[in-house]
C-alpha cells in the first residue's frame, strides 16, 4: 500500500491510507503547515473526507460526536504543540465517557526533540500532554511504526474499553517516503465472561425479591437487551449521567439519572441484588 505504480509516496500520505483500510471515512481538524502531507493523501479519489474545523477543540468534539452516533472511531488530524493541547479537552470528555477517538498529531522534528531550540509550535513532550487522556500516547519514530501503532489503536478500540489514543508523527517523518507494504491488521475479539460466572448471575437475579440495576455509557449497546431484562424481573433503571436513554425516561421502570439523590440511595441500600452494567459505579 506504500507504492503505487512503482511510485513512492510519502508517510503521512500512506497514514491516511492504511486509515481508509481501517474502515474510516472522516477525519476532522484543521490543515497546517505540519499537515500537509496528511492533506496530499486526502486529495482527488482519497476514500477519506476532511471536514474542516473552527479549532482544534471543535474538531475532537466533533469526532467524539461521529463516534457516539456511527458506532466507529472518531478520528482528528492536528498540527503540533497548540493543535494538540487544543484538543486535549475533547479528550478528556472521550476519555471519561469511552469513546473510540484516535488523535493523530504532527510533531516536532525528530533532531530537534527535546533540544529547545524554539522550533515552531515546541513542546518538550508531546505525548506527555496526551498520557494521562488517553489508552495510549506514543510517537513514531521510523515510517515502520505506524502500521503498529495503528493496530494497537484499533485493536483497543474492538477488543478492550475504548479509551482515545494518540499518535504523534514527527515533521520529518511525515515527509519521508513509506517503506514497505502497510495493511491493516484484524482487531481481536471482545473478552467474553465465563459462561459459569454468567450463570451464577442469572441465578442471584432470578431469585432476587428487590432487584435493582444500574446502567452506565457502556451499557447503550445493550439497552435493548437490558430493558428486556428489566422488564422481566421487574426491576427499575437507575443510568449514570453517561448511561441516559438506555432506557427511555418516561418507562415505567425508568428512575433516570438520580443516582446522586438520596431516595435512589435509599433504594439501592434496600435491594437485594444490584447488577452494575457498564459502569464504574461513580458518584452521577
Amino acid at each position: 500500500m506504500a507504492e503505487e505504480a512503482g511510485m513512492s509516496i510519502s508517510t503521512g500520505e500512506a497514514t491516511i491510507r492504511l486509515l481508509a483500510e481501517y474502515g474510516v471515512d472522516t477525519v476532522f481538524g484543521i490543515p497546517g503547515v505540519h499537515t500537509l502531507e496528511f492533506c496530499r493523501g486526502l486529495g482527488a479519489g482519497s476514500a477519506v473526507r476532511h471536514i474542516q474545523c473552527r479549532s482544534e477543540m471543535g474538531a475532537g468534539l466533533a469526532a467524539d460526536g461521529y463516534a457516539r452516533a456511527s458506532g466507529r472511531p472518531g478520528v482528528v488530524l492536528t498540527i503540533s504543540g497548540p493543535g494538540v493541547t487544543n484538543a486535549a479537552t475533547p479528550l478528556g470528555v472521550s476519555w471519561n465517557d469511552s469513546v473510540p477517538v484516535l488523535l493523530i498529531s504532527a510533531d516536532t522534528a525528530r533532531g530537534a526533540q527535546g533540544k529547545g531550540w524554539g522550533v515552531l509550535h515546541e513542546v518538550s513532550d508531546l505525548c506527555a500532554v496526551t498520557r494521562p487522556l488517553t489508552a495510549f500516547s506514543a510517537r513514531a519514530m521510523r515510517s515502520a511504526d505506524l502500521p503498529e501503532l495503528l493496530a494497537r489503536a484499533f485493536g483497543g478500540f474492538g477488543a478492550a474499553r475504548p479509551r482515545p489514543a494518540h499518535v504523534a508523527i514527527p515533521v520529518d517523518l511525515l515527509e519521508e517516503a513509506a517503506d514497505g507494504g502497510w495493511s491493516a491488521v484484524p482487531a481481536p475479539s471482545r473478552p467474553q465472561p465465563a459462561p459459569e460466572a454468567i450463570a451464577e448471575a442469572a441465578a442471584r437475579l432470578e431469585a432476587a425479591r428487590r432487584p435493582v440495576i444500574i446502567a452506565g455509557g457502556g451499557a447503550v449497546d445493550g439497552a435493548a437487551a437490558l430493558r428486556t431484562l428489566a422488564e422481566r424481573l421487574g426491576a427499575p433503571i437507575v443510568t449514570t449521567s453517561a448511561g441516559k436513554g438506555v432506557l427511555a425516561e418516561d418507562h415505567p421502570l425508568s428512575l433516570g439519572a438520580t443516582l446522586c439523590r438520596p431516595e435512589t440511595r435509599a433504594l439501592l441500600a434496600e435491594a437485594d441484588c444490584l447488577l452494575a452494567a457498564g459502569t464504574e459505579l461513580s458518584e452521577t
